[in-house]
């Protein structure tokens, strides 16, 4: 404890000057001397204030599941950690160090639709539009702090566990902007809730949030699906007391994970890895020597979705050496009901969306 509080002293300075210059952006933008520029389209943002681990991507799912029986939809992410650059069309046999993990996972997903990558991102909307005039919507992954767009609808997701008004800026905490940075967002969902959060707790942590007039707040859960063999999704695996896990996890925070999987299996070994990490053959052999240690028929080698995108490339590994790997699909569900208020809001934003 005390050397936590001697780290955070020491970090003081640094966070300051980060805070100085977080400081100086906003206010160029709010006079004017910097200026967003806003498109002709419906731009919708899923973005933090945070660094990572509020659960984006899954938000993100959710609208491309929401608007593409209706709508050219469209994803548009910067591609953190691939080793490409520039704007890139998203193809479903690209690989993780090409396109981006999430994208990737979009992608292959959401075969229908246009997904892209692209660190300018006022560049690459209209890089977008040129190679696919059809597009309606564009959803766009991150883009909280990307005041070079104007999105018009925000979406801004706050951890339950870690809220953004008890959080702290980098590198002392995990802010990215002062907490004040909420109000610029149309609506504010509280994620990865416990799955029996009171009304009470919520209307609470409301009166913390400090909602403006104009800004929805929702409470998200993740909902568990039962895992799929990663070379055949049909087949499922059936997860008990008796099941011993070995799990592999490069995700920003995997407390939540681990309070779902606990109760249900006997057993988890647990490899962990940072968040976005791009595997080694060096991983592979922890993998390896972790699953010949556990006997027994009722193993199973258990992953993410998105960490799936980035395994995906040593397949023939996995194969040669009989590991077969399940993942655990997950989609977002809303507390108290409130799955329909969420769609109306946002089919009412497209449908009086005006340039």
């Amino acid at each position: 404890m005390v050397d936590h509080i001697l780290l955070k002293v020491l970090l003081a300075p640094f966070a300051l000057l980060f805070g100085s210059i977080v400081a100086i952006k906003e206010a160029m933008y709010r006079t004017g001397l910097i200026k967003g520029v806003k498109f002709d389209l419906p731009l919708i943002s899923v973005g933090n204030l945070t660094v990572g681990g509020t659960g984006k991507t899954p938000h993100i799912e959710l609208l491309i599941r929401l608007l593409e029986p209706y709508l050219e939809v469209a994803t548009l992410s910067r591609g953190y950690k691939r080793k490409t650059s520039g704007f890139r069309l998203v193809k479903g046999s690209d690989s993780a160090m090409e396109a981006g993990d999430e994208p990737l996972q979009f992608k292959r997903k959401f075969p229908n639709v246009t997904v892209a990558v692209g660190e300018n991102r006022v560049f690459a909307v209209p890089s977008m539009l040129g190679e696919n005039p059809r597009i309606q919507t564009i959803l766009l992954d991150d883009a909280f702090q990307h005041r070079a767009i104007i999105p018009g609808y925000n979406i801004l997701l706050t951890e339950y566990e870690r809220p953004f008004y008890t959080d702290q800026l980098l590198p002392v905490g995990k802010l990215r902007e002062f907490p004040e940075g909420y109000k610029r967002a149309d609506m504010i969902i509280v994620s990865k809730c416990p799955t029996t959060l009171e009304r009470s707790d919520a209307e609470e942590m409301i009166k913390k949030l400090k909602p403006l007039a104009k800004q929805s707040v929702f409470f998200t859960k993740y909902n568990y699906g039962a895992p799929y063999f990663w070379l055949d999704p049909s087949y499922r695996f059936r997860l008990s007391s008796e099941t011993q896990v070995i799990l592999i996890s490069g995700i920003a925070n995997e407390s939540y994970l681990l309070d779902y999987l606990r109760p249900l299996v006997g057993h988890i070994e647990m490899l962990s890895f940072p968040d976005h990490h791009l595997y080694t053959e060096e991983d592979l052999l922890a993998i390896t020597n972790l699953a010949s240690t556990i006997s027994g028929n009722n193993k199973v080698i258990l992953t993410t979705e998105k960490d799936a995108v980035r395994l995906a490339t040593y397949l023939e590994y996995f194969k040669a050496n009989k590991l077969d790997i399940y993942i655990l699909p997950i989609e977002v569900g809303f507390h108290f009901d409130e799955k329909n208020k969420f769609e109306s809001i946002i089919k009412e934003y497209l449908l009086n969306f005006k340039s």
